[in-house]
């Protein structure tokens, strides 16, 4: 028993060079994406048993299973980084293909009456799970004519859908409900289609019930998180209000207000992008796969599409209006702060005018002060220097006779006082330029 495919390595070989030319290093992996997951050749009867599995474990954990099968066959297992797989087993084919999030084992073989199949299935005993199941899709395809009449596929009234396609080529039936073993059943009849289109309008319709599933993840959260978003634009309002009333008072309690609000906003949108951008993304592939199946509904019948937009699309616009929700209230958050924010500035900017004029009446203060002692030091001065002059005259043999001691120390106060004055004022004058040029 061999392995069929793991992705396209004999593509990746060939096409390392091009005319002797060296390729660029990715050239291969998106040439061979192309090829990487190629829908079966199916001809009724057939049956189809997919399972997704949320990988939470990661990628090791998956391929660990994939190995341990690949190992009960008999076969090599794939790389470590490979995407997809497919092996022979029992009397079908297992195919094997990792997502973002989760990782789909379907296995394909010969349409068998009853529950038999699954004693031959991969999914048996033995089959350790690489995570959590999310979605399970039984399909049979069925030939036009055969046994197997619509009644017999027992399908709810209510919730049937029931389509022509493939120019009539073929009958898809499905009422989305699942059978005792959780699989979602779904049927198509053949009118005559080649066993590559049955193939691919097999694996088209597994995909849309895949997808429809994985996208329904956001609304839980988007439901949740309603509640959340209420509560934050209620206290946005009330601080709105604040702002208004006392916000020039008591500014900075309130912008701290605003940003614990505006930190539990980001928290709850950072935790929410993925699983919106997931679903959002997964209801775009459901969207495409409807619009390419061309249908028209069978007679007292409704298309798959309109069933599926009717019950999914408003669960998306609920998540899209939990997003809107959000960068909406960011935004208002954004602008409360801006105009808190203002207001501090303002304050702030009072509170430093304040605080400069102080400043200012401080330094005067001191000019004048300085200005008193700068009198008070010639004073001073002059009396020591008068001092010492008179120490200088009462120690000099002789003076002119018309010259008396006393008198020559009084004609020095002035003159020494008006000296000593002159000196101050040029020092001052001085250190006024160089202030002046720096």
């Amino acid at each position: 028993m061999t392995g069929l495919r793991s992705d396209d390595t004999a593509t990746a070989n060939a096409t390392s060079n091009v005319l002797s030319f060296p390729a660029y290093h990715a050239r291969s992996f998106a040439i061979g994406e192309v090829h990487s997951r190629p829908h079966p050749l199916l001809s009724a009867p057939r049956l189809l048993v997919q399972l997704a599995f949320v990988t939470e474990g990661g990628a090791t954990v998956d391929h660990a299973v994939l190995a341990e099968l690949c190992r009960r066959q008999g076969v090599p297992a794939p790389d470590r980084d490979a995407r997809h797989y497919i092996m022979r087993w029992g009397r079908g084919t297992l195919y094997w293909e990792r997502h973002s999030e989760f990782s789909t084992y379907m296995w394909e073989a010969p349409l068998s009456e009853g529950g038999k199949w699954k004693q031959s299935s991969p999914f048996g005993e033995g089959f350790n799970p690489p995570g959590p199941v999310m979605s399970g899709v039984r399909l049979e395809i069925h030939k036009a004519g055969g046994d197997k009449q619509l009644a017999a596929f027992d399908l709810d009234p209510e919730s049937m859908c029931h389509s022509l396609i493939e120019d009539g080529k073929a009958e898809i039936l499905t009422d989305f409900r699942q059978d005792g073993d959780g699989l979602t059943r779904l049927f198509v009849v053949d009118h005559g289609l080649t066993e590559a289109r049955t193939g691919a309008l097999a694996q088209r319709l597994i995909e849309i019930e895949t997808y429809r599933v994985f996208c329904m993840l956001g609304l839980p959260l988007a439901q949740s998180l309603s509640g959340q978003l209420r509560r934050m634009e209620d206290s946005l309002a009330e601080l709105t209000n604040a702002i208004r009333n006392k916000g020039r008072h008591e500014s900075e309690e309130l912008l701290g207000h605003l940003t614990e609000l505006a930190a539990e906003l980001e928290a709850q949108a950072a935790s929410s992008l993925f699983r919106f951008g997931a679903s959002r993304a997964y209801y775009e592939i459901v969207t495409e796969r409807l619009e390419a199946l061309k249908e028209k509904p069978h007679e007292g019948g409704e298309s798959w599409a309109t069933f599926l937009t009717r019950r999914v699309a408003p669960a998306m616009r609920t998540c899209r209006s939990v997003e809107d929700r959000q960068a909406n209230l960011s935004r208002r958050l954004t602008r409360a702060t801006q105009l808190l924010r203002t207001w501090v500035d303002v304050e702030v900017e009072k509170q430093n005018r304040d605080l400069l004029a102080s400043m200012n009446n401080r330094a005067r203060q001191q000019l004048r002060l300085q200005q008193t002692v700068e009198g008070l030091s010639v004073a001073a001065i002059s009396y020591y220097v008068v001092g010492l002059i008179s120490y200088m005259v009462g120690g000099l043999p002789i003076l002119p006779q018309w010259l008396q001691p006393k008198t020559a120390i009084s004609v020095s106060v002035p003159l020494v006082i008006l000296a000593l004055w002159l000196v101050m004022w040029r020092i001052r004058r001085s250190h006024r330029k160089e202030a002046d040029t720096q």
